[in-house]
């Protein structure tokens, strides 16, 4: 159980991080380069995760990186980028929020990842917090950022189950490398030939880039890969439910947005149905007084000392 918990709270990294995401990008990137935001997000942490992993891809590595690089890395980022450049901070993690449902059931139909009642319950409250959070004074509902919103959803559910499912071989340290450089690699000429030259950095755009890309990109990407591998798509999904959580914090404390008792609630809705989805490990069988155990019959050791 403290294993478990130990790779949650690892995982629960990358949603608080990403949340955080969309306040900074909403206030110091610019709001017409989607396509460069998303290659200065990527490149920069794959690049910097490339040289820890020290490997390339082999045989159907290659395929698989340009294909989760494409949904994980070059789709999610643009529309993630569009959504918080035209929604709210506390509102762009919205539609988001019903990423936890469609992790569990994706991963159920796809995977054969039976989830708990628990599971389902959560991933079911988890989304009615989330609009109460987002439905008070000042909540945005701009269809294109909607949209985008909804869109970076079903990529990047699309992405995390092909990454769950694709996650013996390599290392995380190496998959994420890969799927993050081919990703900003894929950005580069669409975004020269539809955006022109990059954008100027300097001033408070580095720190903001520098965010972005080593702490809401490399560091989380990582954490939330290994939280995959380790435990079920459910509760991973259960975790993004911080994103929006963060995003309303985030959206208060630093953007003068209002924070009424619907918000209140909502976050106190969030917050249980994280807490209702953590994973469980079954409880250890108690030794068997009259006897042996099956592993100390099988050595002919006795369980304990003779009567």
């Amino acid at each position: 159980m403290e294993g478990n918990l130990r790779w949650a709270a690892l995982a629960a990294v990358a949603p608080v991080a990403w949340g955080a995401n969309y306040y900074v990008t909403r206030q110091y990137l610019p709001a017409d380069q989607p396509l460069w935001g998303a290659a200065l997000r990527a490149l920069p942490a794959g690049c910097l995760l490339l040289v820890a992993a020290r490997e390339r891809p082999r045989g159907v590595w290659w395929g698989r990186s340009a294909v989760l690089g494409t949904l994980n890395t070059s789709a999610f980022f643009v529309f993630v980028y569009v959504a918080s450049q035209t929604l709210a901070t506390s509102t762009a993690p919205m539609v988001m929020a019903l990423s936890p449902l469609a992790l569990t059931l994706g991963a159920w139909a796809l995977l054969a990842e039976r989830p708990r009642p628990a599971h389902l319950v959560a991933a079911a409250v988890g989304p009615a917090g989330v609009v109460l959070m987002l439905g008070g004074p000042g909540a945005q509902t701009r269809p294109a950022g909607i949209l985008a919103s909804l869109a970076a959803m079903l990529v990047s559910t699309a992405g995390y189950l092909l990454s769950k499912r694709w996650n013996s071989g390599p290392g995380v340290l190496s998959v994420t490398a890969w799927q993050l450089t081919c990703g900003g690699l894929v950005l580069l000429v669409p975004a020269a030939l539809s955006e022109g030259p990059p954008p100027p950095v300097g001033g408070a755009a580095v720190g903001a880039y520098a965010y972005t890309s080593l702490v809401a990109t490399a560091l989380a990407f990582l954490a939330w890969f290994t939280g995959l591998r380790r435990l079920s798509a459910g509760t991973v999904g259960l975790l993004g439910l911080l994103n929006p959580v963060t995003g309303v914090l985030l959206g208060v404390s630093l953007a003068g947005e209002d924070l009424g008792l619907p918000q209140v609630s909502g976050m106190a809705l969030v917050l249980a149905a994280v807490l209702c989805g953590r994973t469980r490990t079954p409880a250890a069988t108690p030794p068997n007084r009259k006897g042996n155990t099956a592993e100390a019959r099988g050595t002919g050791r006795p369980d304990g000392p003779a009567d």
